[in-house]
């Protein structure tokens, strides 16, 4: 009985849209570690690990490639240099950042200072996302935004560019200026603060394995964004899905090579040759030789070794006869010969 196609495809239709079934695919899926991400759309398998610095042990030394300090990015036009690091906290020991208590200075990710002041641009995080094709990792809840002195920075600049002087201030709508007690507050009253955004692209001809770059930050200078060039962010195959390493990839190719020569052999010779028992097997004569050496170097060895396995003790011949003399030694006869007829050389050689 043949079973139409549709009915197959009403099948497994309903068998992969089944709770259940899904239900326990989930379960059976483990979590994605920290700082890697699966993209949805490719299936590539993404790991920031690569290029996270962590801080060394104490009383170890780095190796010789080992980063021992954080990523770097020239600010430019900022005015200010900054710090970050991936899905770590910086490495750098800063005892004290705006707007951050003591036991949360550990956990900072991204930061920037300024007249001598730390100022944090966002807390650690070590999950990824994407947002369409673009992977990006995003920092939270740094120092404080400061909303009046950034919206008066930005004034002054605006001003000086347009070639207005200070009293134009009186001209100005009151309700844009900055209220007093709204320093890093929102419509809710909450502290607003500091956030950095990562965005990551593929570049495997870097020179560095991370390249940083500062993009822009928002007009209140809450908002920071970087873009990171490197080879950790081209994807490749998950190492845990990856069951097999090179050296079983290689181990199976080489048994379904000594399959597919054995069976392939071993029908030649019978459909062929029309050969029978042993001799079926593909190059009988050459295996067959090649035992018959086996077994003769071992023969050889285990001759060799069994000299050095010492005798068992047991009778000894005595060393004196019965008569009262030692016996005659199987070479004593064969030595007088040899003297007698030297002698009998001598005395020929003298006449």
């Amino acid at each position: 009985m043949q079973i139409s196609h549709f009915t197959l495809t009403a099948l497994a239709v309903v068998l992969f849209n089944n709770p259940t079934l899904a239900a326990d695919h989930k379960k059976d899926k483990k979590p994605a570690e920290p700082c890697t991400i699966t993209s949805p759309t490719t299936g590539d398998f993404y790991d920031l690990r690569t290029i996270s610095v962590k801080p060394l042990k104490e009383g170890s030394k780095p190796t010789r490639n080992e980063r021992t300090e954080s990523w770097h990015s020239k600010g430019y036009d900022y005015k200010s240099n900054f710090t970050i690091n991936f899905c770590e906290a910086v490495v750098e020991k800063i005892e004290k950042f705006e707007g951050i208590s003591k036991d949360l200075t550990r956990n900072v990710s991204a930061y920037y200072e300024l007249d001598g002041v730390y100022y944090s641009i966002g807390q650690q995080s070590a999950e990824p996302i994407f947002r369409g094709r673009r992977l990006v990792l995003q920092y939270e809840n740094g120092s404080p935004c400061d909303t009046a002195s950034s919206h008066c920075l930005h004034q002054k600049e605006g001003r000086s560019k347009n070639g207005k002087s200070h009293e134009d201030d009186e001209d100005d709508d009151p309700n844009d200026r900055p209220q007093k007690g709204g320093k890093g507050k929102n419509k809710d009253g909450d502290t607003r603060r500091k956030s950095t955004i990562i965005s990551f692209l593929c570049d495997r001809d870097a020179v560095t394995p991370a390249s940083v770059s500062f993009v822009g930050v928002s007009p209140d200078e809450c908002a920071y964004s970087f873009e990171v060039r490197s080879a950790a962010a081209c994807g490749g195959v998950s190492q845990v899905e990856q069951t097999l390493g090179p050296g079983g990839v290689f181990g199976v190719i080489a048994l379904i090579a000594v399959l597919v020569y054995l069976v392939g052999g071993c029908v030649y010779q019978r459909t062929v040759m029309h050969a029978r028992g042993w001799r079926q097997l593909p190059n009988y004569s050459m295996w067959a030789s090649i035992g018959g050496f086996i077994r003769d170097i071992f023969i050889i060895l285990t001759s060799s070794c069994s000299r050095l396995i010492p005798r068992s003790r047991g009778y000894r011949s005595l060393s004196v006869s019965a008569n009262g003399q030692p016996p005659a030694r199987r070479g004593g006869n064969r030595s007088d010969d040899e003297n007698r007829l030297i002698d009998q050389l001598d005395e020929e050689w003298e006449d």
